[in-house]
């Protein structure tokens, strides 16, 4: 088998490349994915990530190493391993950043193409957002952005509160300003979760120039002279198989594309022949500068039965499956906050809130008793670094994650958690809930001091699912990739998802992974 174009990975960036590459019926594009088919009706219908968090089948079920500054724990890290990636299994919120991280990113590279000016036609063009088109928004793209059809009225209550708290309600995360509290708009179409794949893949699954192989463990890139020239996979239980290709595209994400450069014999030289892999490139920054979103969760106990707790599954699901409407098109985190804290260090929004009304404890792996509601909250902008590293040479092991949350030097990152807790705090305590307000489940009314939820912090914060920046771009010879994506020292091989992003943007990070795959498109089919 040869290909002008290889892919691997059919997540969010690895949908969105091989769509615009097979757009050139003269480019044989090959897009492999270690998951299988986005057939099932959890994925489909918006209500069914409750469902999702522990399903094996669609997720990756990564584990953190031991954090150290979170009592060791081992935190959950579930990444999509279907077609569509994570954005099959996310929360669907539609957050794109803002501006200001994308002149960092073109800071970072020297490259004009980064900047916000360069990156909102690409957001734009890709989005079809029921509000239709303006400055801000598209109308003509493949990607589903909507308002939600359903949401709990204690989701408007978390809206009034944030009023009250001081915040102004923004309708519009993604316009022209990003602070305020509101209702996300989600990555659907007419009811129905669209994913990256649902999106850009399944309408050009037939072009004849386009090869999908699924349930297929990509194990090394082949690296001759200096140059990729295939990949080496396997299917099942069978064997390993060499594949050609002219350009190999990485987008496996922040934990995958790493992995897979190391596994290659791209990564540091330490590292690498202690593994006993034997080394192409040494470069010392692949899986280095591992960031994430931290995210610290207040529940409160609902004195009535309204919240999602205990929804009637099946009248629920009847009621989508016919009308596409009701709760099953709730994304849960239905609405959310931005705002600028005391601690913020620029112009940005340092703290971003999800509200969802339900208890959600240990990614709602946990059930709870009773009726309740969570807000999550998040520092957007953590001074703290953390490392991918390979456990041992089979690519069928997970990577060591060393997320090393909390570890800055001036315990800055900390600081801002407290802080972001007793935002959380006082956001709740506001009139709006008074009708719904029961006792504080996390951290307790007993937590009041900045030790109480400093330990409230290490006991119970978890991932929020945004970990970037293990495959950094920039324009120092220390980057991963260069400026357009390319590997340093090794020719036909790019990188594009959310591994190259610099810096974690100021929200969500599925929309930003879909515009880099989207510039990524841009700049290979002008080469072609």
């Amino acid at each position: 088998m040869e290909f002008d174009k290889i892919i691997v990975g059919a997540g969010s960036a690895g949908c969105v490349l091989a769509n615009r590459l097979s757009a050139n019926p003269a480019c044989r594009v090959l897009l492999i994915e270690a998951g299988g088919a986005d057939w099932h009706p959890y994925i489909r219908m918006p209500a069914g990530i409750a469902k999702l968090a522990g399903h094996k089948r669609f997720n990756w079920g990564y584990t953190t190493e031991p954090e150290p500054q979170l009592h060791n724990r081992r935190l959950w890290w579930p990444r999509g391993k279907v077609l569509g990636g994570s954005s099959a299994i996310n929360a669907m919120c539609y957050v794109r950043g803002a501006p200001q991280d994308y002149a960092r990113w073109s800071d970072a590279t020297d490259e004009p193409a980064w900047s916000w000016n360069a990156v909102l036609p690409l957001f734009r063009a890709m989005e079809h957002n029921t509000r239709g088109a303006d400055a801000f928004h598209g109308d003509r793209g493949e990607l589903g952005v909507s308002d939600l059809r359903h949401h709990n009225v204690l989701t408007d209550a978390f809206i009034n509160a944030g009023v009250s708290y001081g915040l102004h309600h923004n309708p519009d995360f993604n316009g022209a300003v990003q602070s305020g509290v509101g209702l996300y708009q989600v990555t659907q179409q007419n009811g129905l979760r669209h994913s990256s794949a649902a999106a850009f893949l399944a309408p050009v699954r037939h072009r004849p120039n386009l090869t999908l192989l699924t349930h297929t463990l990509t194990e090394r890139v082949i690296i001759e002279h200096a140059r990729a020239a295939g990949v080496w996979v396997r299917a099942g239980g069978g064997a390993s198989r060499r594949i050609e290709g002219g350009e190999i595209i990485l987008c496996g994400g922040a934990i995958n594309s790493p992995q897979l450069l190391m596994l290659s014999g791209v990564g540091p030289a330490d590292h690498l022949r202690d593994i006993g892999i034997p080394l192409v490139q040494d470069l010392p920054a692949v899986g280095e500068n591992l960031q994430d979103h931290l995210d610290i969760c207040t529940l409160t106990r609902c004195t009535q039965p309204i919240t999602y707790d205990k929804v009637n599954v099946l009248a629920a699901g009847l009621q989508f499956w016919l009308t596409r409407q009701g709760v099953g098109t709730s994304n849960a985190a239905e609405g959310g906050g931005f705002l600028r804290s005391r601690y913020a260090t620029d112009s940005r929004c340092d703290m971003q809130f999800h509200f969802v009304p339900a208890l959600l404890d240990d990614h709602g792996r946990g059930r709870l008793p009773g009726y309740g509601y969570t807000l999550h909250a998040c520092v957007l902008h953590p001074q703290s670094r953390g490392r991918i590293r390979l456990r041992n040479a089979n690519p069928a092991e997970h990577p060591r994650i060393h997320a090393n949350y909390l570890s800055d030097s001036a315990g800055f990152d900390l600081k801002r958690m407290i802080e972001a807790a007793r935002v959380s705090r006082a956001i709740l305590s506001q009139p709006a809930f008074q009708p719904w307000r029961g006792a504080e489940i996390f951290p307790s009314a007993q937590a009041t001091t900045d030790a109480d939820l400093a330990d409230f912090v290490r006991s119970k914060a978890e991932t929020v699912y945004h970990p970037v920046g293990t495959c950094r771009m920039g324009r120092d010879p220390h980057s991963v990739v260069d400026s357009h994506l390319r590997v340093r020292g090794i020719s036909g091989l790019r990188v594009a998802d959310a591994s190259v992003m610099p810096e974690v943007p100021s929200g969500n990070t599925n929309a930003p992974t879909l515009m880099i795959a989207q510039q990524a498109s841009e700049w290979l089919l002008a080469e072609t």
